[in-house]
């Protein structure tokens, strides 16, 4: 489903290149369950970024479904971000003036879905997650844990068919992260492939595959059940 050959990311600091991704090669299967660990500054929200669309490498491909990803124009590639790719983030993103019914709204409203369903489907998901009665609730009148549980209604709102998550439980008590990652194994159960770059240990233990990450380099995978595979 997802591969990466031979990437790397450079990036000018101060008149310096910096090289954030060096020469990685990774084939991710459909419905794996991927963590991502690795020191502060490793290049792991690097890998991150360009497998979902958001960062062109500095040389190498990445493919998303056997397509070059970066050999699609910016309105082909912010399409297949809308249609197939949800994000969830360690700050949850969330638009504070709008209650957690229309956050969720928001993919929806950006892929052009009807108003009715957009209205119908948020409901739903939030109820999935356990704020059917929080719908009206802005971020600021919701605990830090439910603001995550919005973010994760928000990510599954166009049903995605991949899910990448920049440290999701970052923020969180450990009840609440271990909560959190069980809607993550729910959401690989149905079907999903995720990508999840975390320091939390016991977080990254609960994901099929732990891929490691050493300065740009990717020097691990401990293969104990999923379908991943570093080249």
């Amino acid at each position: 489903m997802l591969k990466m050959d031979n990437v790397t990311k450079k990036y000018r600091h101060r008149g310096e290149y910096v090289t954030a991704l060096d020469n990685a090669s990774v084939a991710i299967d459909k419905g794996d369950f991927v963590s991502v660990v690795g020191p502060s500054g490793c290049g792991k929200s690097t890998l991150l970024l360009m497998l979902g669309g958001m960062l062109s490498p500095t040389s190498g491909r990445v493919l998303f479904g056997g397509e070059s990803i970066y050999d699609l124009n910016a309105d082909d590639r912010a399409g297949l971000r809308t249609n197939n790719v949800g994000f969830v983030f360690q700050t949850f993103n969330l638009v504070g003036y709008l209650t957690a019914l229309e956050n969720v709204q928001i993919p929806m409203y950006l892929a052009g879905v009807d108003d009715a369903i957009q209205e119908e489907r948020a409901a739903s998901l939030l109820d999935r997650v356990g704020l059917g009665d929080r719908i009206h609730h802005k971020p600021c009148e919701l605990s830090v844990g439910q603001q995550q549980r919005v973010a994760l209604a928000r990510m599954l709102a166009n049903d995605p068919a991949l899910i990448l998550a920049d440290e999701p439980t970052g923020n969180l008590d450990p009840d609440t992260s271990r909560q959190v990652i069980g809607y993550f194994e729910e959401f690989n159960q149905e079907g999903k492939t995720i990508v999840m770059v975390t320091h939390d240990p016991r977080a990254a233990a609960r994901a099929k595959r732990t891929l490691r990450i050493k300065a740009g380099k990717i020097v691990a995978s401990d293969q104990s059940r999923g379908q991943l595979h570093v080249a």
